[in-house]
């Protein structure tokens, strides 16, 4: 993987304003994206050819509105179909996208150039009212975006010319260059409400779309990346057992399939004709403890459930090594905000014991939520299980199906598993799922001063103060917070030999979504 812990943009490095960081933002951009371009053609690639795609899940709430993704079979389909204003390299820095440019004196007031002669599927050119149509739809809780507590930060978007459109946050944030690369961030096309089909600049225009059965685009000639794409169709299917996945790979009915169990890789390897992919990640599954029911909610039990978590038994026995040790802490260690300083929490069955006791659970039963939709959250339970037998917690597993867990059980009993996938900053990791006042605050968790700092730490462009910030409110999550963290997850995608062009973006499997973008099939 190329995204080393301590990588810093070259100008921040150098000492620059932020100002001139974001000036040079589409220069470098360029730069970036017509050297890989040039690699990849020095590599071969050509027009043409067809693939079909398992993800890991899909179902009859499949969405077409980026702003509802809530799966990684969402973020490919709209990556295929939508643009953004920017968009992730192999360091999950920005570079440009819809947008050729983003300045800002003060990380309040944001400027944003776009892109001339950017062309909608239906030949509609983009104008900057579809860039104000999708931001401030995303503040709307009728819509019913993913990203609410991140967009409710933007309190104004509006055009100021012909390419021109300006962006004012109620509060600085140096991050949001690199948060509208995110999915939910796609731009859309003014008014777009109806949300059966689709129409955006991405590389590929949408030719049919059955939620919970396939999604299949073909390559769109106008894109606005001259050359790009070079696959001619793809069709997008989610397939929720692994092994089916992996079965249907190797039998030659899909070339490219993502969530790849460790107990798979080696078969996959020795197959003649496939290969694997792995990235290290901030993807983690997490025991959630809600703190507004009991007995989830007694620090006591929290404290206990994390010391009777055997992390080391999970790398192990669950992930066979293919993952990065955990600590309860949501900010894996290849982020350069990541706090080493946090000692490493131990598995020790004899505290968790005494901490049940405190909190007057000796021989209680309770019921724990997991699924295969919360990554190898059933293999993980069965060892918490296991571990709280010992210390007198008589937990009982209840296997719920992909299907439906995340609506009926996810955050909606006591005690359930969470599925975190990457997010390209700490800040967009913490206001998603550790501020207080967000929707998606998996265990209910409220801290006032964490919350302070977050909002403190967006505007901070004092790199050493603002990490400072970001390792206070890892030692807080780390202390009181009602979730368990044993490990972070490898990315781990497999696929045909044939298909070329494939290098990582860590924000999740499947080249971080982006892969229609950039692969070919090579005879």
């Amino acid at each position: 993987m190329n995204h080393s812990p301590t990588t810093k943009a070259p100008a921040q490095d150098a000492g620059l304003s932020r100002r001139q960081v974001l000036r040079g933002f589409a220069a470098a951009g360029a730069l970036a994206a017509t050297s890989q371009f040039s690699v990849a053609r020095a590599e071969g690639p050509r027009v043409g050819g067809r693939i079909r795609v398992a993800s890991v899940l899909s179902s009859i709430a499949d969405t077409l509105d980026p702003a509802r993704g809530a799966l990684s079979t969402d973020y490919t389909r709209h990556y295929m179909i939508y643009s953004g204003l920017t968009q992730f390299d192999s360091r999950l820095e920005a570079k440009p996208g819809l947008a050729t440019s983003i300045e800002s004196d003060d990380a309040t007031l944001w400027t944003v150039k776009l892109r001339a002669g950017v062309e909608f599927h239906d030949g509609k050119p983009l104008t900057p009212a579809d860039v104000v149509y999708s931001l401030l739809r995303l503040k709307d809780p009728a819509t019913g975006s993913q990203v609410l507590a991140i967009a409710s930060q933007i309190a104004d978007v509006r055009a100021t010319g012909p390419l021109e459109v300006q962006i004012r946050l109620s509060a600085p944030n140096v991050d949001l260059p690199v948060i509208l690369a995110d999915s939910h961030f796609l731009i859309v096309q003014y008014g777009a409400a109806d949300f059966r089909t689709a129409i955006g600049t991405g590389p590929y225009s949408c030719v049919d779309f059955n939620p919970g059965v396939r999604t299949l685009a073909r390559r769109n000639p106008n894109y606005w990346k001259p050359g790009k794409p070079y696959l001619e169709q793809i069709e997008l299917v989610g397939i929720s057992d692994e092994s089916s996945r992996v079965n249907a790979m190797l039998a030659g009915d899909l070339q490219l399939i993502n969530g790849v169990n460790p107990r798979s890789v080696q078969r996959i390897r020795s197959s003649s004709g496939y290969t694997v992919h792995e990235t290290p990640s901030g993807l983690y599954t997490d025991l959630v403890m809600r703190q507004d029911s009991r007995p989830t909610n007694d620090p006591d039990f929290v404290l206990a459930m994390k010391y009777l978590l055997n992390r080391d038994e999970i790398l192990q026995a669950v992930f066979l090594g293919h993952a990065v040790l955990a600590n309860d802490q949501p900010v894996p260690p290849s982020s350069r905000y990541y706090c080493p300083d946090i000692p490493q929490r131990q598995y020790d069955p004899d505290k968790g014991r005494f901490l049940l006791r405190k909190a007057g659970l000796g021989q209680t039963h309770l019921a724990m939520y997991a699924s295969p939709a919360a990554e190898r959250s059933v293999d993980i339970a069965t060892l918490v299980q296991e571990s709280a037998t010992s210390a007198g917690l008589a937990l009982q597993v209840n296997r719920v199906p992909a299907d439906g867990y995340w609506s009926n059980c996810w955050m909606k009993h006591p005690l359930t598993f969470g599925n975190i996938n990457p997010r390209p900053t700490v800040d967009m990791l913490f206001s998603t799922f550790f501020q207080s006042d967000s929707p998606l605050n998996e265990s209910g968790w409220r801290d006032a001063r964490f919350d302070a700092l977050l909002l403190s730490a967006r505007s901070e462009r004092n790199e050493s103060r603002r990490k400072q910030m970001y390792w206070d409110m890892q030692k807080r999550v780390h202390e009181s917070c009602g979730v368990g963290i044993p490990a972070f997850i490898n990315l781990i995608d497999a696929c045909d030999r044939r298909l070329k062009g494939y290098f990582p973006i860590p924000i999740g499997g499947l080249m971080g979504y982006n892969f229609a973008e950039h692969v070919w099939l090579d005879d």
